[in-house]
């Protein structure tokens, strides 16, 4: 894995860590499908921007609108929609513990679906972060059983993650990174705008104080827009299992800073499962075992 790779690793996971704590504040006076639906917009210009600037063809080959519209789904629309639905009945360090429980899923979805191999390697990686995520989760575990809405939101904004990460690294794309995650945001931002008109009430959509304005910003130019991006560019360099897995920095990233700027608890539970989270990344880091090439899985 290459310097600049670690990299977007890093910056990937600081940012969409960093997320948690802003979509829950956010949520305080912004409700969830006018948020998204809002985000999904301010990401899909930002996109056409750059993509314009630089000269990147946006026009999908023939064949593609299909696996476009079905990715998005999953991997942009799905996974942003329950998790703003499931943070509305759980704290943001405890949604981010279980959304990312997606490594798992992704492991097995990718060796089903991919060709990729489950090394011995890879799965202790995965044993160990959802060891960690399940300590962590144990911090506060009768209020998991009390209200089971949220977690169960966000377990399936995992499946919707995961399942998401293998059909867009399951096929050659004609287009670039940048303009296939363009076209998830057009397409979320289609499908939510709707949700946010029929479900949400007028009243509940006004221009909210100016705090929660720039936090909305940093929300569209970092995890939305750069992320994703970035997050495009991880699953062709990597295969979708060590990618899902690095980016388990995000939780420890969203737990901290839902710590330092929420005031949420700190205790010995989130410590450990922090430790287990870094061990799981470092193990997958220096684990990459070699891809199957496309054309030979499809062989």
């Amino acid at each position: 894995m290459t310097p600049l790779t670690l990299m977007l690793v890093a910056l990937v996971g600081i940012l969409w860590g960093l997320n948690w704590p802003a979509v829950k504040y956010m949520l305080t006076e912004v409700p969830p499908f006018t948020l998204r639906a809002s985000g999904f917009t301010g990401g899909a210009i930002v996109l056409l921007i750059i993509v314009r600037a630089l000269g990147h063809r946006l026009k999908p080959a023939r064949g593609e609108i299909g696996p476009i519209i079905a990715a998005g789904l999953f991997v942009l629309f799905g996974f942003n929609i329950l998790t703003a639905l499931g943070q509305q009945f759980t704290e943001a360090s405890r949604a981010a513990i279980i959304a990312y429980t997606m490594p798992a899923m992704t492991a097995v979805l990718a060796a089903v679906f991919l060709g990729d191999r489950l090394t011995a390697r890879r799965i202790l990686a995965v044993l160990i972060g959802l060891c960690g995520l399940g300590v962590l989760a144990s911090a506060d575990f009768p209020a998991l059983i009390a209200a089971p809405l949220g977690p169960f939101l966000m377990l399936m904004a995992a499946l919707s993650w995961a399942i998401g990460n293998v059909l867009v690294q399951g096929r050659q794309w004609s287009l670039s990174p940048l303009a296939l995650t363009f076209w998830f945001f057009v397409l979320s931002l289609l499908l939510a705008w709707p949700l946010a008109l029929w479900l949400e009430p007028a009243s509940a959509r006004h221009l909210p104080p100016l705090p929660v304005i720039a936090v909305f910003a940093f929300h569209v130019a970092g995890p939305m827009a750069t992320c994703y991006l970035l997050w495009a560019v991880l699953l062709r360099r990597l295969p979708a299992t060590v990618a899902a897995i690095s980016i388990l920095t995000a939780p420890t990233v969203g737990v901290v800073s839902s710590i330092l700027l929420l005031g949420e608890p700190v205790s010995w539970q989130k410590i450990l499962a922090l430790g287990l989270i870094v061990l799981s990344i470092i193990i997958t880091l220096k684990g990459r075992g070699p891809r199957v090439p496309l054309a030979k899985r499809a062989g």
